[in-house]
């Protein structure tokens, strides 16, 4: 069992809003995390379970199109990325991507394998994926930082 991976199911849409409140516990500032998985695994659920569980009031939408959408928050800075239709890395250098990483904001990344070398080393890769009717959620600590948030995740959880 890797200490620096928590994986659980997921039932249904508000079991997966409810482990992003859960992370949003435990993130802390300038965390990178990448999320992978099929289109409507629940990338973007777990996402507002996120940002919401910041407290954040509104509507959380796919920034399918503008790319980045930003939440400035009381105490936190989260940009939610949806990569899907980057045709080319190169428009990330463009928008000064390296900027937001740059600074303490926490970054959500969807469709990562789209950035290319541009993107910063994720703190955490959270995978979701469709098992039988439920969802699979695996989150892997990649670096010190990400380790430390999957061990306080696994305290919180259980």
């Amino acid at each position: 069992m890797n200490m620096y991976k928590f994986e659980c199911g997921l039932k249904n849409e508000e079991a997966t809003v409810a482990m992003g409140a859960m992370l949003a516990n435990v993130l802390g500032d300038g965390a990178v995390v990448f999320l992978h998985g099929d289109l409507g695994a629940g990338k973007t659920t777990l996402t507002r379970g996120i940002i919401q569980g910041f407290g954040h009031q509104g509507k959380v939408k796919s920034p399918t199109y503008t790319i980045v959408e930003p939440y400035e928050l009381a105490e936190h800075n989260i940009y939610h990325f949806d990569l899907y239709r980057l045709a080319d890395p190169e428009e990330l250098e463009f928008m000064g991507i390296r900027d937001y990483f740059a600074s303490s904001a926490i970054c959500l990344i969807e469709w990562p394998e789209k950035g290319g070398l541009l993107l910063a080393e994720p703190d955490l890769q959270i995978t979701l994926e469709y098992v039988d009717e439920q969802r699979k959620i695996s989150i892997m600590g990649s670096t010190e930082k990400g380790q430390s948030i999957v061990a306080k995740l696994k305290t919180y959880a259980s």
